[in-house]
């Protein structure tokens, strides 16, 4: 069943009013959240945010969503996580690592194909879009394509569109997101697929091309608290789906599940 933003967030800002309205705390407490790279402008300034108005230390470690889940697996004392596609959470849910009662589809994506400034736009992007001949010699940047969500949704879309066998060798695989982002805006690779919120993160970066939504998997950031976390934690992850947090989410390029 589908429910109107307002309705979706009602019982999160709720606690948030209550967050905000209530007295000092006599001591703070903190949150460790564990985040998909592609997270960490939108997550950085919610945080800060969330920290002046709880008194709560917010601190969030970032790396491809495989990492993160396998260093939760084996005991990381992380509070919160957040993933960047439903299946590294079904594995922590699976292994009784997150509170299921907790876990909520926060976010949803695009993916992009980025250039240099200097780059020209894909006219059509399709089974005809001569990919090797634009890269001209050079690496297309994705996240490591079997195991980070982008790199896994990239190499779909590539693969839907007969793409893939052609260019697989030209590939240069990084650890997440933000570091393939980061060779095409350091000139190192002249292409890259990442998200839209990650383009948007990059001055020197522009869009040159967008996957059509049918041509990969849904994208679809999950969002649940760890077994055992402080309480602390769930108040964070009820202000991330509140309005203020939902709106930088928005500004930096994400969308809401279902829209």
């Amino acid at each position: 069943m589908m429910f109107s933003r307002a309705s979706r967030f009602c019982a999160a800002a709720l606690v948030v009013f209550a967050l905000l309205a209530a007295p000092a705390r006599a001591s703070a407490d903190e949150v460790l959240v564990f985040a998909a790279a592609s997270l960490k402008t939108a997550l950085d300034r919610i945080a800060a945010e969330f920290g002046a108005a709880s008194g709560h230390e917010v601190t969030v470690s970032y790396a491809g969503s495989s990492v993160l889940a396998r260093q939760i697996q084996l005991g990381a004392p992380a509070h919160l996580f957040l993933s960047a596609n439903r299946e590294w959470m079904d594995v922590l849910e699976a292994d009784g690592r997150i509170d299921p009662g907790t876990r909520v589809d926060l976010l949803g994506n695009s993916l992009v194909l980025i250039g240099g400034p200097n780059a020209d736009p894909v006219e059509t992007m399709g089974p005809g879009f001569d990919l090797m001949a634009r890269l001209g010699g050079g690496r297309l940047a994705m996240a490591l394509v079997d195991a980070v969500p982008a790199g896994i949704y990239g190499k779909a879309a590539l693969e839907h569109f007969g793409l893939w066998a052609k260019v697989k060798d030209s590939v240069a695989q990084t650890d997440n997101v933000r570091a393939a982002l980061a060779l095409v805006a350091s000139g190192a690779a002249p292409l890259g697929i990442v998200y839209a919120s990650d383009a948007m993160a990059e001055g020197r970066v522009q869009v040159i091309g967008r996957f059509p939504a049918g041509s990969h998997p849904p994208i679809v950031y999950p969002a649940a608290a760890i077994v055992n976390g402080p309480a602390a934690a769930l108040e964070f992850l009820a202000f991330l789906q509140g309005d203020a947090a939902q709106d930088v989410f928005l500004e930096q390029g994400f969308t809401l599940p279902g829209e």
